[in-house]
């Protein structure tokens, strides 16, 4: 430190303890190199200065202790923490343990819903299946063989309905023959039963007639008395009627007088009113007549001078002098009873329609030496433009022909590059052309094989079709003949060879039976009437080659 306090002699006691200024120094040596005198420098302990640096940071060394004493306490509290967190008795240690139940509880269920999503989806792929097979089953039993084939097993059906109600038709029948007279002896008790309820019924409906005719006859009379009793009110109130009427008949008689007062009265004051306006028209008339008159007068003398004035435009400017002279005598003997302001005014609308005349000759006059000197400036202007414009299509027209000579040579160098790029795309076309016959012929072979893989797969699906449907059909039929039905529609609808048609089935198809058609209008199928008894002439005629075989056709 530098100075600290002044005022303190060397050697001073200070808590018992001497200060001394270190080494000795000289009087003329008390100076520092910084000017300071040792003189007046105080030597302080070791206990004042740290008390003065306790005072100077006391705030830092305060915030020191708070920060340590906030540290040991953050500590205190990680340290019981640790301590208590495995405790079981606290809330934390029962909130811990719930959360742990809940996660081993949620874990189990979570294996429990995997287990059962595991059953679902096994029971949702047998759902599906079970329903594949059945629309597959569905879809088999819609074509148009299986449909021709229940068809047929309809027709069984209906045969045995039909054998099973002839055979109990007959049985009727036989039973019938002795239970004729046992039916007319049931019809005859019925009927007399019949009789006799009715009879009761008639009887019932005579006493309920006889109750109603008596209810009637009293309600017939109570409706007398009431309509009595209804005429005796209506009397009365017919005469309070009459009584209001002439009462009504007085009032209104009497209103009548008033209102006839009230017209008259009013009538009286509307011809006063009709009067006093005829007295106002009278003397509007009047007034209209005077300003009428004197308008008039005006109109007269402005027709006048509208004449005068046509007439001054035609002559020369002496005579519309003199004319104007003229006018104004007559319009000061015209206007003598006027006041004189209307005869200034007079003068000056002449006045000024004289210097506006002037004003407008004058300026048409200019406006024509105007017209001229533009149309001469004009003139020139188009001759310069003209002139220049020959110059300009002179110079264009050699640049055109400069451009069309430049044009020409690029057009035929365009040309020259122009069939070297045909010959080079007709080289390019050619190859394209023939990679394209490649490709096609390709495309070509590589559809006949996969309509030959697609045909020998059409082959075995339908020979499948058909092992599946006459194993099907056998099923059937054995189970209808186990019934006894007649299986012969079924045997029939059952035959081998699909399509339906009456020709011979193709070996090399699938076993298909087509159908032939005849060439006329009808367009019927042809008949199949081969036999077996033909076969061993075929075989003697044709031989075993397969291709000779008929076709189905018949003559």
């Amino acid at each position: 430190m530098a100075k600290v306090m002044h005022g303190r002699r060397k050697g001073q006691q200070r808590d018992g303890k001497s200060l001394s200024l270190g080494p000795s120094v000289s009087g003329g040596g008390m100076m520092l190199p910084d000017g300071t005198d040792l003189r007046q420098v105080t030597v302080l302990s070791k206990q004042d200065w740290e008390r003065i640096e306790c005072e100077l940071n006391r705030k830092n060394i305060q915030d020191e202790m708070v920060r340590k004493i906030r540290e040991d306490r953050e500590e205190q509290k990680r340290k019981s923490k640790e301590i208590i967190k495995n405790w079981g008795n606290t809330i934390a240690g029962q909130r811990q343990r719930k959360l742990e139940a809940r996660r081993i509880r949620e874990e189990k269920e979570e294996e429990e819903r995997k287990v059962v999503d595991l059953e679902e989806a096994k029971f949702q792929s047998q759902q599906r299946k079970e329903a594949i097979e059945k629309a597959k089953t569905q879809q088999y039993y819609q074509t148009d063989r299986v449909k021709a084939f229940h068809s047929a097993l309809t027709l069984t059906e209906v045969l045995k309905e039909r054998e099973a109600q002839v055979e109990l038709k007959r049985l009727k029948e036989l039973a019938m023959v002795d239970q004729d007279k046992e039916y007319m002896k049931i019809d005859q008790e019925m009927l007399d039963r019949s009789i006799q309820a009715d009879q009761a019924k008639a009887q019932l409906r005579i006493e309920a007639a006889k109750k109603t005719a008596n209810f009637q006859t009293s309600q017939i009379n109570e409706h007398l008395r009431t309509q009595d009793k209804i005429r005796e009110e209506d009397g009365k109130e017919g005469e309070e009627l009459k009584k209001l009427a002439v009462q009504f008949q007085i009032e209104k008689e009497r209103l009548e007088s008033i209102r006839k007062d009230e017209r008259k009265a009013l009538m009286k004051e509307n011809m006063q009113q009709i009067h006093d306006v005829e007295k106002m028209k009278i003397l509007q008339q009047r007034q209209d007549e005077e300003e009428d008159e004197e308008c008039r007068v005006f109109a007269a003398a402005k027709r006048k001078m509208m004449k005068l004035r046509a007439q001054k435009e035609q002559d020369i400017h002496n005579e519309k002098q003199a004319q104007l002279e003229r006018i104004r005598e007559k319009l000061a003997a015209q206007m003598k009873q006027k006041i004189s302001d209307e005869e200034d005014r007079i003068r000056r609308a002449t006045e000024e329609t004289e210097k506006k005349r002037l004003e407008e000759e004058r300026s048409k006059e200019e406006k024509l030496l105007k017209d001229i000197r533009e149309q001469a400036q004009h003139r020139n202007r188009q001759l310069k433009e003209r002139e220049e414009k020959l110059k300009k299509e002179k110079r264009e027209e050699l640049e055109m022909l400069e451009m069309r000579r430049e044009a020409d040579q690029l057009f035929r160098q365009n040309e020259i590059e122009k069939n070297i790029r045909r010959r080079h795309e007709a080289d390019h076309l050619k190859n394209f052309h023939i990679d394209q016959y490649n490709e096609r012929v390709n495309k070509e072979e590589e559809s006949k094989r996969t309509q030959l893989a697609l045909d020998k797969a059409n082959v075995e699906l339908i020979e499948k079709e058909e092992a599946q449907f006459q194993e099907y059909a056998r099923k059937v039929i054995n189970h209808c003949k186990e019934g006894g039905r007649n299986v012969y529609p079924l045997e029939k609808a059952a035959k081998e060879g699909a399509g339906g048609g009456l020709g011979p089935t193709f070996p090399g198809k699938g076993g298909i039976r087509p159908s032939y058609m005849v060439c006329d209008k009808s367009g019927v199928q042809m008949p199949h009437y081969q036999r077996d008894s033909t076969d061993e002439t075929k075989l003697q005629v044709n031989g075993k080659n397969p291709s000779k075989n008929r076709l189905g056709f018949v003559w």
